[in-house]
């Protein structure tokens, strides 16, 4: 089936002349090196060619060849064509004039009239006439290149080649291979086939080097779960023809700017772990991208780092905030018991079994990491057979704050009130203690004399004042203050 579908690409390409490639949105290593290697093929065929993508390229990847042919606008006319038919009837004059919300044409004959029957309506002309989509699961993954040109995709054949479980099959022709490692590895039988067609090396060190970085980065340098023995044989192949293997490896693995670092060392101080329900999450907030001073395509590969750093964990997450204020969520599952592209789906987003992806807009980083973790931990539940009354809650930070908040308003009322009544009290006991008080220094010695000796049976008043002194003055010397209570020292 894939031979007969390999084959009907080719003739497609073989009949057309001016070609668009679309690679995923965002883009990555192996839908930039799919889309450029394409794109180099196609032009020694001596086709007009263009590849475009909403987002720019990664700084990480900016080291593959021809990277900077990626535009971000397609050529796509907007006019609105009237014809008039005049085999029967001469034009004279044409005028136009705007009236209001309406724009009128008038069009005066020579001779006789013209009907309805001869006007017709058109759009300006398209630029293409086959689209390629590689690495995309469905349409709306392009974004705004999609949104804006939603008729080009039905006026014209759309090849959609992809390897991921989500793909909807949207279009002319669907090399979709869910067992593939990347498109990149499907790329590879087509183009040696096309060249052989046409009688011509399409693969050459270029076209194989973007075509290897997109295995290598699926496959996190075949490590993931994805590698099958047809990615080594494929690979193999590719450096066979040239593929430069330790250039993609020197850059995306062991380059690293030290602001990339700075982001990648705060992500994952952040780590929570839910050791329970078998999960593991960071985040990385706008902010988290502005103290360290990097950008949000150095968020690349700490998801790889995360699970490194999860032994036993089965869900691996991480949430982005961007700048567009969207939140987007990378999801890795250590074993293929736990669907990962299910997971997405229930959020709109789709992928690979052990790999995929989501995004929200108009929510709250906070509130997407609680949504999220908590269909989680519903989800392990009932696959881990647990008890829904063990189920531990994700904390709702925001709301205990606001409840601590108000907790501290109503004992900063009460210390308020309790002060208030000390100081309408204190004028009374102070005039009580002025009738015939001693001096502070005589009071001392006295009530030392007294404590000592407490030989006398009977006591005078000065004698059972300075007792009471005494003992209050004992007992503040003794014990702790109390939390909770104000206290007046006098003199």
């Amino acid at each position: 089936m894939n031979g007969d579908t390999e084959n009907q690409i080719i003739e497609l390409i073989k009949r057309k002349k001016r070609i668009l490639i679309l690679p995923s949105s965002p883009i990555d290593g192996d839908s930039l090196g799919s889309a450029v290697a394409l794109y180099l093929a196609l032009k020694k065929l001596d086709k007009e060619v263009t590849v475009v993508c909403i987002d720019p390229v990664p700084d990480v990847l900016k080291f593959l060849p021809h990277s900077n042919i990626v535009g971000s606008e397609i050529s796509s006319s907007k006019d609105f064509i009237i014809t008039l038919d005049s085999k029967k009837t001469e034009v004279d004059s044409i005028k136009s004039n705007i009236e209001k919300d309406k724009v009128n044409i008038i069009i005066t004959p020579k001779d006789g009239a013209f009907s309805e029957e001869d006007v017709s309506f058109n759009k300006g002309k398209i630029e293409y006439d086959l689209v390629f989509t590689v690495d995309c699961a469905e349409l709306s993954q392009l974004k705004k290149i999609y949104e804006d040109n939603v008729e080009l995709f039905h006026q014209i054949p759309v090849v959609n080649i992809d390897h991921h479980i989500s793909n909807t099959h949207y279009g002319k022709v669907n090399y979709v291979d869910i067992m593939a490692s990347s498109t990149a590895e499907l790329l590879v039988p087509i183009l040696e086939k096309l060249g052989h067609s046409e009688k011509k090396d399409l693969l050459d060190t270029d076209i194989a080097t973007l075509l290897l970085a997109g295995i290598i980065t699926d496959t996190g340098s075949f490590q993931n779960a994805n590698t099958t023995p047809k990615s080594f044989e494929v690979s193999a192949k590719l450096v066979s023809y040239g593929a430069r293997q330790q250039e993609i490896i020197q850059h995306v693995y062991k380059t690293k700017q030290l602001s990339q670092l700075k982001l990648w060392g705060r992500v994952l101080s952040k780590i929570q772990t839910d050791e329970k329900y078998r999960i593991v999450w960071s985040t990385v907030s706008k902010q988290d991208i502005l103290d360290t001073g990097s950008s949000e395509d150095e968020t690349g590969g700490i998801i790889d780092e995360l699970m490194t750093n999860a032994p036993g964990a089965e869900i691996v997450l991480l949430i982005k905030e961007k700048s567009d204020d969207s939140v987007s969520v990378s999801l890795r599952t250590t074993t293929p018991s736990v669907n990962s592209s299910k997971i997405a789906e229930e959020f709109g987003g789709g992928g690979h079994t052990q790999a995929a992806g989501f995004s929200f807009t108009g929510i709250s980083l906070k509130d997407v990491e609680y949504k999220v973790i908590n269909y989680i931990r519903e989800l392990q539940v009932s696959r881990l057979g647990l008890d829904d009354e063990e189920k531990e809650p994700t904390v709702d930070f925001d709301n205990l704050m606001k409840k601590a908040a108000e907790n501290q308003q109503k004992i900063a009322e009460i210390e308020f009130v309790k002060d208030k009544k000390n100081d309408k009290a204190e004028p009374k006991k102070s005039q009580k203690k002025a009738k015939g008080a001693p001096k502070p220094e005589k009071t001392q010695k006295k009530s030392q004399v007294n404590v000592e000796k407490d030989v006398s049976p009977k006591k005078n008043k000065d004698t059972q004042q300075t007792d009471s002194i005494s003992q209050t003055t004992s007992t503040s010397q003794t014990t702790p203050p109390q939390e909770g209570v104000n206290y007046k020292f006098e003199d």
